[in-house]
């Protein structure tokens, strides 16, 4: 345990319900109610308070058609009025950020404990409402006492509800270890304990669903008012673990597949898993194909002298290449370094057209066409590959050498002359982490006619 103590109860705590209190409505003194209702509210007590009575009390109940259809189609808007964000679908449950920025079932509207022809919406601010009852006692009542509002939510990964606070007033909602150390001796890092919500979690117990009783009070904690609030229990959208749910997380990774792809050309020390190199290569060779057939082979160089073997001799032929141009010895060294990464990068892939299954016509013009329906397939899987490599969070960068040396490719890897390289794949991990990639200006490449 550290030896900050403050948010513990060595006595013990005492929950006590609220009992004798009647229907809540706009008109609703909730303090002198609540007051009328426990004469032995004590100073120290915390007031938790079902955020309902707060709502019927500020007029926040919606007119509802009593049928159940059209009660369920209304209570559906509401949810979307009352919304930021939807985060998950499953069947008919929204979960859903609302205005107040409160992660939970359907924006909090709730039919239950309410008219048949009326919804209840959460309060405006319940923070400020806590406030306001906790001063409204103090000034009737002369009584320092903290009050919660609470909600009932359910939590990630568990079944099942829980209250929680909403709305808090004298109190400080959690207590930090941060800095502290067990009896162990361990540091305590990250442990941070939202005691506002354990406190309404215990005074439901008492409360309860169906016992009509709204109101609780929990003595013996000895509240300490640092300034929090409930609002202050809200995790910032940004870090939250479990901010989709996850058909939306599915959804969103299926939309954003294409644009985490970019060409990567620098890579840090961490070898690749062959398991997901391999799992890449058998997604990419499910790209469509003509006439059924599998146009495109995937030669994985996982020899080091293979791979140096390789790039040595296209490196040859490059130079004489270059040399022929007129080049100076300056320009082609700069040109032959740009190689580099083929030799540096964690694997090397090289994909070849292989034009098995290829319709033969009697005239060239069908035959070039055919030939380049085949080169659209087999990109089309070099693509696909690259893609399912940078989902893995595995970087690529498709270099075209390989093209440009083909009898020497082929001679050097042992291939049939039928085989034409498209291009190397230098493959590994990013050695830094890069955006999505923006989506390309449609209004200059897309014509439409």
């Amino acid at each position: 345990m550290s030896e900050r103590t403050d948010h513990r109860a060595p006595g013990g705590l005492e929950i006590r319900p609220v009992t004798g209190l009647g229907e809540f409505g706009p008109s609703s003194d909730v303090a002198g109610e609540i007051l009328a209702a426990a004469p032995w509210l004590a100073d120290g007590d915390i007031l938790v308070v079902t955020s309902k009575i707060i709502s019927k009390a500020e007029g926040r109940m919606v007119t509802a058609p009593t049928d159940p259809d059209e009660r369920d189609a209304l209570r559906r808007r509401l949810v979307e009025a009352e919304s930021v964000r939807v985060l998950a679908r499953k069947n008919r449950t929204l979960i859903t950020e609302n205005r107040l920025g409160l992660v939970q079932a359907a924006a909090g509207i709730d039919g239950s404990n309410v008219r048949t022809d009326e919804l209840a919406l959460l309060p405006e601010n319940p923070d400020a409402s806590a406030a306001r009852l906790r001063r409204e006692i103090a000034e009737r009542a002369g009584l320092d006492v903290a009050v919660i509002i609470t909600d009932t939510m359910g939590r990630a990964w568990r079944t099942g509800q829980v209250d929680v606070a909403i709305g808090s007033a004298g109190i400080a909602v959690s207590h930090p270890y941060d800095g502290g150390v067990d009896d162990y001796g361990n540091p305590l890092v990250v442990t941070d304990i939202a005691v506002a919500d354990e406190l309404a979690a215990a005074a439901d117990l008492v409360k309860g669903k169906l016992d009509g009783v709204p109101v609780a009070v929990v003595r013996g904690f000895a509240p300490v008012d640092d300034g929090t609030t409930a609002a202050d229990l809200i995790r910032p959208a940004e870090e939250d673990l479990f901010r989709l749910g996850t058909e939306e997380a599915i959804a969103q990774g299926r939309r954003e597949a294409v644009r985490t792809r970019r060409s990567v050309r620098s890579f840090d020390d961490r070898p690749v898993d062959p398991g997901l190199l391999r799992e890449a290569l058998g997604e990419a060779l499910t790209a469509p194909a003509p006439h059924h057939t599998h146009p495109v082979r995937f030669v994985w160089v996982r020899s080091a002298d293979r791979r140096r073997e390789l790039l040595d001799a296209m490196n040859a032929d490059w130079r004489a290449d270059l040399t022929a141009d007129g080049k100076s010895e300056e320009s082609i060294a700069k040109r032959l370094r740009r190689g580099q990464i083929l030799y540096d990068a964690p694997e090397l892939v090289i994909p070849f057209l292989v034009p098995e299954g290829a319709h033969t016509y009697p005239d060239d013009r069908r035959n070039a066409a055919e030939h380049t329906m085949f080169t659209v397939a087999a990109g089309g899987a070099v693509a696909s590959l690259l893609i399912a490599l940078s989902v893995r969070e595995i970087g690529s960068c498709w270099i075209g050498s390989t093209i440009f040396a083909a009898p020497t490719v082929r001679r050097v890897l042992g291939l049939d002359d039928a085989w034409e390289p498209l291009g190397a794949v230098a493959i590994g991990h990013p050695r830094e982490p890069a955006p999505l990639r923006p989506a390309a200006p449609t209004e200059e490449w897309v014509i439409e006619l």
